[in-house]
């Protein structure tokens, strides 16, 4: 029979929902009985998508003259996409409504952006003579995420400021690249860039600060709690 015990917010940002402790008992009397809970998906969303964010906006600015971003490619799909649509799903199951529906959507934009630059895909061939439509399309694909970016970020507001700030920073970021496509201009596009690049820090600080727990860590690191005292 499974039990569940009542745990209140880390304080990290993010809830670690309800804990649950089946014990297997049922037909497999040999068995020891053990009790077990789900560990915090948290930081596995946010490190899958600090590292792939920085990998992309490192190639945003420019950074050791590269333009082309489909090695990114490969880590958008396993790292970015997968890994981060996995904690999507175990934020589900935790009880975690917001880190469930951020993992799993940004999962699914990693795994749409790799679609696009996949050459097999042929999306990009698509546009082959019309390199005009392309940006456009890139900038209204950009766009809607800063839209739907905008609106998590407002869902932040009683999280911390660590984790809003990764919020407030990343719509930022979008809005600058579609802005970028939009213009055609390099500058902009770079500007986005170096917004991505203090995205992803921000989430591998707040991914550490969920990880580094009083049992697995003697490093704690502040978040801010926004949360009002009642």
């Amino acid at each position: 029979m499974s039990t569940h015990h009542e745990k209140p917010s880390n304080g990290s940002g993010y809830a670690e929902g309800q804990p649950l402790a089946p014990a297997l008992t049922n037909g497999q009397p040999g068995f020891p009985v053990y009790h077990r809970k789900f560990g915090n998906p948290a930081p596995l969303g946010l490190f899958s998508f600090a590292s792939t964010t920085l990998i992309l906006s490192l190639y945003n600015v420019g950074a050791r003259g590269i333009t082309a971003p489909n090695v990114v490619v490969g880590m958008a799909i396993g790292v970015g996409g997968l890994c981060q649509i996995l904690a999507g799903m175990w934020e589900f199951a935790v009880g975690n409504t917001f880190g469930a529906t951020a993992f799993s959507s940004y999962g699914g934009f990693w795994l749409s952006f790799a679609l696009i630059f996949w050459p097999s895909s042929g999306i990009i061939e698509a546009y082959a003579e019309k390199p005009g439509e392309l940006s456009s399309a890139l900038g209204i694909y950009l766009i809607t995420w800063f839209v739907f970016t905008f609106i998590m970020f407002l869902a932040t507001h009683k999280a911390s400021v660590a984790l809003s700030s990764v919020f407030f920073f990343l719509f930022i970021t979008f809005l600058l690249l579609a802005a970028g496509e939009f213009t055609g201009k390099a500058v902009i596009h770079k500007a986005g860039g170096a917004f991505g690049i203090v995205t992803a820090l921000l989430a591998y600080y707040v991914g550490a600060a969920g990880l580094y727990t009083a049992e697995s860590s003697y490093i704690s690191l502040p978040v801010v709690s926004l949360a009002r005292a009642e």
